[in-house]
């Protein structure tokens, strides 16, 4: 069972898809995270994040994996923590826009579904990773209340948070997610739209077990 969700950063996709794939027993995949590792593998080694090719072999020559319990490690270690900084998020969506890289990482994911019931999330799921998903979610929400969201992780977190510093970031997130020429996100007809702007992370859940169920 394949249970696939898009949308744009800050939508609360992986809050969503984590306990969705709780209550489901399914595995959580959030491949944003891989993509996360990657990019975090790219600046601690210093590689040039214009060059494709260097991404491409720094990836084929080093583990990156999800374990069961949804933790990111890179050669086996544990960097979890280390994947959620401001760099990253401005870094990530280049270093995640190269075709070569992408389908690498898709290769990546699809292992997973051969293997497990999977709950994925991220940006080109429904559309290109798992077109024929058995349910197609495209969870969304409004530019003001995604950086909302993002300003509150920030400070439980405990991280010095700038309303418009963010709101820009996601803002130019949003349009190179949704402009680059290989594997953007994108609506569908197929997807069921879900708008969470004045929705609890409860009721989308709950939303989405029904139309599961």
């Amino acid at each position: 069972m394949i249970i696939a969700i898009d949308g744009p950063a800050g939508s609360g996709k992986g809050t969503v898809a984590k306990i969705l794939a709780n209550k489901l027993g399914y595995l959580y995949i959030d491949t944003g995270s891989m993509y996360r590792s990657l990019t975090y593998l790219v600046l601690r080694d210093n590689i040039d994040t214009n060059s494709e090719i260097d991404i491409y072999n720094a990836f084929k020559n080093n583990d990156i994996e999800i374990t069961p319990d949804s933790k990111n490690l890179l050669n086996g270690e544990d960097i979890s923590s280390k994947i959620r900084t401001e760099e990253i998020n401005i870094n990530v969506a280049k270093v995640a826009g190269y075709p070569t890289v992408r389908e690498l990482m898709r290769e990546k994911q699809r292992d997973f579904a051969s293997k497990y019931n999977i709950v994925m999330e991220g940006r080109d799921i429904t559309t290109e990773v798992f077109p024929d998903a058995d349910y197609k979610f495209y969870l969304d929400a409004s530019i003001d209340e995604r950086v909302r969201r993002r300003v509150k992780q920030n400070e439980e977190k405990g991280l010095e948070s700038n309303y418009e510093e963010i709101y820009e970031s996601i803002k130019n997130r949003d349009t190179s997610d949704m402009t680059r020429e290989y594997g953007a996100l994108k609506r569908t007809t197929e997807q069921i739209y879900i708008d969470s702007s004045n929705m609890t992370i409860d009721e989308v859940v709950e939303y989405m077990m029904e139309v599961i169920k």
